[in-house]
């Protein structure tokens, strides 16, 4: 129960709003208020004592200060040179409404306070240019003013190198365009955040923008200026974050910032938040934090600045050449080569396993079993020296190159050898569906083979999905193939021999050209450095997409010859009703082929095979030669 007020008022005494919230609270709440300057320092306070400050943001920043950790319960009275107090804590823009909740024992609470070189902050700090996140004015423009201010950041941005100091003393050296820093938000408003970041917690919340690409900078800015939301779980890459009781930023130069948007500098600034240090009554729609703040807060800072840069990059963003790619750090490039070193270098391990998947999948497809050949897909390690040819290829390593080679060489030689081995050995001769179906690629086979490579690459380079490389195997299927080749060379079927082999190769070079340039975007290499073993593996996709072409361009023939007889699934010749099943279609350039099953329940006469005929040339135009099975069905 309030039994005292103090009015702690400046200029805006003399106002004709200040003698009607006097009047109000006289009739409304029965207290006749005491008035004061922000600058009074007041002490021996009684616990039922109320302050209620009508000021500007300046001066209650000024009258906190004054009494900071001071056992005094305040309420803020609204105005208009006090915009950032009333956001901050959620004050009622109804002067008369705040002033009821001033008075109610409900909303009371303790709450931290953030001091910036020992300046309280309401809103935020923001060091250097957040591109986005610091535009006070961004909310109010229209959609062609927000796409002129994307474009204008988009060519603007700058970095500078600091050093963040935590409440615990963990340092983080890094370059950076910007730093904000917020002590509480509620996502309700209008600003960046999509979070609510508590007011008891006795954290500040740092947002770090440094993009180590213009890719990733350029997915930031798409964030900010279009979805206008950023989320802690959904953190843009060119985000870090750090939440901590204390933080100290420097730099070997001046450092520029904004505190409650006015422009100041200083060599190093400090932040520190004074956890429960003021008593206030908050606004009512700030009630579920006051539910909150009895809670205990959890003591543990957060730190994420995995992907802020550091080493060789931070040297290459401040002379302000930021590049299209994320260059991989020293560590993770360090790793994955060994890896890939490893995985080009012949060993007793990649000659079984190369023999167990070619035995494996030759027996696979002379039984016709998916099964068997997708085991033999997942055995087989030839995507391992592959991945290295690429790496060796993008970063022009004469090493790699030649063990990847090797290794591939010998694995290949093995898998024709003892293909053809089994198939002299076995007594069967016969072509399967499942052979059939891998002699005659095509461009979707290239495309197989690129996003194969591009998975694979990816797959090595993160450590975490490694397991998917399984999948990648069964995907580009590059044991089948060569085993295919093996029986063609037993069997002496030239055909199969070119088909399988071309398909072999159509994913080596697909996956060799999708990885390296997967490498390229992940960071691995320069451009530059690429270029030439770029250009010889574009050149050998060039010289395998002719036949590719060309066999793609069938296959969308025989497709459209297919839709033409779509409709013809049975004719009536004579009352008697003939069904219609294709077998097989072989497209020719002056004449189209087709098996032909007719299922009727009388056999057919000469005239009946002639009318069939007619209807399918009437589908077609081209010559149609017919080769039709009859089938006579007796009830």
């Amino acid at each position: 129960m309030v039994k005292k007020v103090y009015f702690i008022v400046e200029g805006l005494r003399e106002s004709d709003e200040f003698e009607t919230l006097v009047s109000y609270i006289q009739t409304t709440h029965k207290i006749e208020p005491t008035m004061h300057t922000s600058n009074d320092i007041f002490e021996d306070v009684l616990e039922d004592s109320l302050f209620l400050v009508y000021l500007s943001d300046e001066e209650i920043k000024n009258f906190f200060t004054n009494h900071l950790e001071a056992d005094m319960r305040m309420g803020i009275v609204p105005n208009e040179t006090c915009p950032n107090t009333i956001k901050s804590y959620g004050i009622s823009k109804d002067v008369f409404e705040a002033i009821d909740d001033t008075f109610n024992e409900e909303l009371l609470s303790q709450v931290d306070v953030l001091t910036c070189n020992e300046n309280i902050v309401f809103d935020s700090v923001v060091v250097g240019d957040m591109h986005g996140m610091n535009r006070w004015d961004f909310n109010e423009q229209n959609r062609f003013g927000k796409i002129k201010i994307f474009f204008n950041n988009l060519t603007k941005i700058k970095f500078q190198s600091y050093t963040l100091t935590t409440g615990k003393e963990e340092k983080i050296t890094t370059v950076a365009s910007g730093i904000t820093v917020v002590e509480h938000n509620k996502a309700s408003e209008k600003n960046n955040f999509g979070d609510d970041l508590p007011i008891h917690d006795g954290k500040l919340n740092a947002f770090v923008l440094a993009p180590t690409s213009l890719l990733s900078y350029l997915w930031y800015l798409i964030s900010i200026f279009f979805y206008q939301r950023i989320s802690l779980l959904t953190l843009p890459k060119s985000l870090g974050f750090i939440k901590t009781s204390k933080l100290t930023i420097e730099s070997s130069s001046s450092i520029d910032y904004m505190l409650d948007a006015n422009l100041l500098s200083a060599q190093s600034i400090e932040l520190i938040v004074a956890q429960n240090s003021l008593n206030i009554h908050l606004g009512r729609k700030m009630l579920d934090e006051v539910k909150v703040g009895e809670s205990p807060t959890d003591e543990k800072d957060i730190i994420n600045v995995k992907a802020m840069p550091h080493g060789e990059i931070s040297n290459i963003l401040i002379e302000g050449k930021i590049p299209l790619f994320k260059k991989a750090s020293e560590e993770d490039f360090h790793e994955l080569f060994l890896n890939l070193r490893s995985n080009a270098s012949f060993s007793s391990v990649f000659l079984i396993l190369t023999l167990l998947s070619t035995l494996l999948a030759t027996t696979g497809l002379f039984a016709n079993s998916s099964p068997v050949i997708i085991g033999a897909m997942i055995l087989a390690p030839l995507m391992g020296p592959i991945v290295s040819l690429a790496m060796g290829v993008t970063r022009g390593s004469g090493a790699l190159l030649v063990n990847s080679i090797k290794t591939l060489a010998i694995g290949v030689s093995m898998a024709l050898l003892f293909s053809c081995i089994l198939t002299l050995i076995l007594p069967l001769g016969q072509i399967t569906p499942e052979m059939q179906a891998r002699v005659n690629p095509n461009l979707l086979d290239l495309m197989v083979a690129i996003f194969s490579g591009i998975a694979g690459a990816y797959a090595y380079s993160k450590e975490e999905i490694a397991k998917s490389l399984a999948g990648v195997a069964i995907a580009v299927a590059l044991v089948p193939p060569l085993s295919i080749t093996g029986i063609g060379i037993g069997l002496g079927n030239v055909d199969v021999i070119y088909g399988s082999f071309l398909l072999f190769i159509t994913n080596l070079i697909g996956i060799t050209l999708s990885a390296a340039l997967t490498f390229i975007v992940l960071g691995f290499a320069p451009v530059k450095r690429a270029k030439k073993g770029l250009f010889y593996t574009f050149v050998m996709m060039v010289l395998i997409s002719i036949p590719l072409v060309i066999s793609f361009k069938g296959m969308v023939e025989h497709n459209r010859i297919l839709s033409k007889l779509e409709t013809l699934h049975s004719l009536t010749l004579e009352n008697e009703r003939v069904d219609l099943v294709i077998l097989n279609l072989e497209n020719k350039s002056e004449s189209v082929t087709i098996n032909l099953e007719a299922v009727s329940t009388k056999p057919l006469a000469a005239k009946d095979y002639q009318s069939i005929k007619r209807s399918f040339q009437e589908k077609i135009d081209k010559k149609v030669i017919l080769k039709i099975l009859p089938e006579v069905i007796v009830e």
